[in-house]
């Protein structure tokens, strides 16, 4: 059998529909060198979508791979209770020059809804240890996503993900999510003053007290579309969680690391969460790992005489593994000694303007939306209505398939096509993908 044969025969792909599989057949990638990867029979494709938003500074990064191959010869893992070891504080030193303020406690998980996990239960046993019993429950905004454990889905709310599973989940407050293309309000998100924030007044009026925890997608709704709203609506968010003592997580899993253009989406509202979780982009895509990241006052509730049961009982077996500490490293290093994100912001503002020009005046492109090197293509059937194509007739996916043909890996969320590209990405590199983007977009809607 071929490799392709073999993989049909034994391997179910996430995300996906199988039977899909028998037209598109899977792609063996033999190997990746910065945006591009290579399959088995040397066709070249570029990464566009940084292979699920995790690659940050490309493949086979050559500075990476040493820190991995270094630490490799030194130790491999360790059991992270009662040992701890020098990447893991180094990897804590170095963050702590970056996140947010006031956040200080880091809580090693080893993937992004495992790091959600921890958020909650860590907010539900805080709110419990510190006398306010009656805070159970958890609100966030609707067409979020934040991973795929049954914590993290019912958090969550798209129904592509967590619909069949609706039996199995906890009762969520949800708040209506900003949606600037189709604004209730008419306002724009360039300088409106979140006045949809109105939704999550009324719900902290209504439920703040049975509330230990609110989550939220820092600025960009992924999964949703890549939907993208104003700094002002966390700064509100902040303020109405103070008000209400409700903690608030931030699942910056998809957003951290330079993804908007600063290190964190919070950094743009200039206030910090009580919470923060991070994956994805920490380790440049090399090794599953996630971090939660939380205060000295929510860590201090737990701290106690073992016989009271305070002790956060919490763990994964490959939590603050040191290869993973060691490639994340690796990335800060990266980041900080090649001014990374300052030289992304050029190249952002270069890929969001080319987009547009290719894009000027096609009659099915509703909005071309931006957030760093994040830019969102919403496809409509009508400009005017912004009314979307019937889910069945799978136009991402289409243009998806055409994209491939022409080496350009451009995954879809629904009608939705984006780029979210690994931060090194050159204009020359630029040009060939959006050309590519273009060309399978008027092959498929002509």
């Amino acid at each position: 059998m071929s490799l392709v044969e073999k993989d049909l025969e034994y391997i179910w792909h996430p995300c996906s529909q199988m039977k899909d599989y028998e037209e598109l057949k899977p792609i063996v990638v033999d190997y990746g060198k910065g945006i591009y990867l290579y399959d088995k029979n040397g066709k070249e494709y570029m990464d566009i979508v940084s292979s699920w938003w995790c690659n940050l500074l490309g493949h086979s990064n050559s500075k990476i791979n040493n820190a991995i191959k270094n630490q490799l010869d030194r130790l491999e893992h360790v059991i992270f209770a009662n040992f701890t070891h020098e990447p893991a504080i180094a990897l804590c030193e170095e963050l702590m020059k970056v996140i947010p303020k006031g956040l200080h406690k880091f809580n090693f998980s080893d993937n992004g809804s495992a790091s959600i996990e921890c958020a909650l239960k860590m907010s539900f046993q805080y709110m419990y240890q510190t006398g306010r019993r009656k805070k159970t429950r958890f609100m966030a905004l609707s067409d979020g996503y934040h991973g795929e454990t049954i914590g993290a889905l019912s958090v969550g709310s798209l129904d592509l993900y967590a619909e069949i599973y609706n039996p199995m989940l906890m009762d969520i407050i949800r708040v209506d999510a900003p949606d600037c293309y189709r604004c209730a309000y008419g306002k724009c998100r360039d300088n409106c003053n979140a006045e949809c924030f109105e939704k999550a007044d009324k719900a902290f009026d209504m439920y703040a007290d049975e509330v230990c925890a609110m989550i939220v997608e820092p600025l960009v709704q992924g999964s949703a579309g890549m939907r993208i709203y104003p700094p002002i609506y966390l700064r509100k968010l902040r303020e109405a969680c103070d008000k209400y003592d409700v903690l608030l997580i931030a699942d910056e899993i998809a957003t951290g690391f330079g993804r908007t253009g600063k290190m964190f989406a919070f950094d743009h509202a200039e206030v910090s969460p009580d919470i923060m979780c991070v994956s994805k982009g920490l380790t440049g895509g090399y090794m599953p790992m996630s971090i939660t990241i939380t205060t000295d006052k929510l860590y201090e509730a737990f701290y106690a005489d073992y016989n009271e049961g305070k002790a956060f009982m919490h763990s994964h077996t490959y939590s603050g593994n040191p290869l993973g500490c060691s490639a994340a490293l690796a990335v800060q290093k990266i980041l900080r000694e090649e001014d990374i994100i300052n030289k992304a912001s050029i190249t952002a503002k270069y890929l969001n303007d080319k987009l547009n020009e290719a894009f000027d005046g096609h009659i099915n492109v509703g909005e071309i939306r931006s957030i760093g090197l994040i830019n969102a293509i919403e496809l409509v059937t009508d400009k005017d209505t912004k009314e979307s194509y019937d889910s069945k007739l799978r136009i991402g996916y289409r243009i998806y398939k055409k994209a491939l043909e022409k080496g350009l890996v451009l995954r879809p969320l629904g009608n939705v096509l984006y780029f979210n590209p690994p931060l090194i990405i050159t204009k020359e590199e630029i040009d060939k993908a959006v050309s590519l983007c273009r060309n399978s977009v008027a092959e498929i809607l002509n």
